[in-house]
């Protein structure tokens, strides 16, 4: 038996998504679980895949930013059941690779082979249309209704926690947040630098807020951006379309430089100025996620001399099971803020609208409500 739904089909680059039918199956394979997307967040990487600047297999269902309720179960799922509500993970884990069981599931061996090639642990997709098989983004294709994911894909979280801002954390929260706490590991005495104001960056300002770094200082070419940047904690802000960047963090560190800057847009110009602004012992945190055969120049005299680091952050260097439930812990208590990020909530059928919005650079997060 199978389960027709609409979806947000990619069929080739620069041109809009398309609803179409596509079904999935009513019952999981051993170890899947069948989840009703609920919710999902439209995300600059999937905007990478439609301008063709990732090169992506069609037809595929894009969107990986989700929240939902499991619907059923596979044989051998044991930490899920039907009516979990659950944020979608795009790294779900093996648990048993060198990677998992070393604590850095986001480098998984089975996400690296099957995930990140747009299937299912098994090397197959779960979708079907009337011409066979569509992929699913990252494994998960939120731009649709149902997804299939491994029992690790699917994380679930408190049943009161509203599923609109429950999906940002499954990509810009985490991404965000993760940077500057786990991957940066910022302390209260560093100074923070996070260029790029978009969902990811806004997101790692609330992180560094949230380990109360001394200063933090965001920087983007829109005064929109940087007041919202204000808003999530930044408390010095620089449009580096009108002030030169290095010379005002200069002045801002009183010559220091920034133990921490985040870049969080994906531009070899942008990652090369954060390397540039650092202190000595500073490190620079690459997650904005960058087009194809992008590359960086830096010094490595000055990289050893002054013992800087440039090092990247693939999904805020998050463990899913524990750090998904616990940012909605802070998002219930007050201690993060999801509701401000979600500037537009839309239906599927308007997603590509919401993506030209991106492309304009309005508002933060637009989200589909199923």
């Amino acid at each position: 038996m199978t389960i027709e739904f609409d979806a947000a089909v990619f069929r080739t680059a620069n041109a809009p998504l398309t609803i179409e039918k596509v079904s999935i199956p009513s019952i999981p394979p051993p170890g899947d679980v069948l989840v009703r997307v609920q919710a999902s967040g439209l995300c600059r990487s999937d905007l990478h895949v439609m301008a063709g600047e990732w090169d992506a297999p069609t037809p595929m269902i894009l969107g990986h930013e989700g929240a939902g309720i499991v619907e059923s179960v596979g044989e051998g799922v044991t930490t899920l059941a039907p009516g979990d509500h659950v944020v979608l993970s795009w790294t779900p884990s093996c648990r048993r690779c060198r990677y998992c069981v070393s604590g850095r599931p986001v480098l998984c061996d089975m996400v690296t082979r099957h995930s990140a090639n747009h299937l299912s642990f098994d090397g197959r997709s779960r979708v079907t249309d009337a011409d066979g098989d569509v992929l699913s983004f990252a494994g998960l294709g939120t731009f649709g209704q149902y997804v299939m994911v491994p029992e690790s894909g699917a994380i679930a979280i408190r049943n009161d926690a509203p599923f609109e801002p429950s999906s940002l954390i499954g990509c810009a929260v985490t991404t965000g947040v993760g940077a500057a706490v786990n991957t940066a590991k910022v302390r209260p005495s560093d100074t923070v630098l996070v260029i790029g104001c978009g969902g990811v960056g806004l997101n790692a300002i609330q992180g560094a807020r949230l380990v109360g770094a001394q200063k933090i200082i965001a920087a983007d070419i829109c005064d929109e951006k940087l007041n919202h940047a204000s808003v999530f904690g930044a408390t010095e802000v620089i449009n580096s379309a009108r002030e030169d960047l290095a010379a005002k963090v200069v002045q801002i560190t009183d010559g220091r430089g920034v133990e921490v800057a985040i870049e969080a847009i994906g531009l070899p110009q942008t990652i090369e100025a954060a390397y540039a602004v650092l202190a000595r012992g500073g490190t620079a945190v690459v997650a904005g996620q960058v087009a194809d055969g992008v590359k960086v120049t830096i010094d490595p005299f000055v990289m050893s001399d002054q013992e800087l680091s440039l090092i990247g952050s693939n999904y805020g260097s998050s463990k899913a099971d524990v750090d998904f439930p616990m940012l909605v812990e802070h998002y219930m208590n007050n201690r993060i803020d999801l509701d401000s990020l979600i500037t537009r909530v839309i239906d599927l059928e308007d997603i590509n609208e919401g993506f030209d919005e991106m492309k304009r650079g309005v508002g933060i997060r637009s989200v589909i409500k199923y």
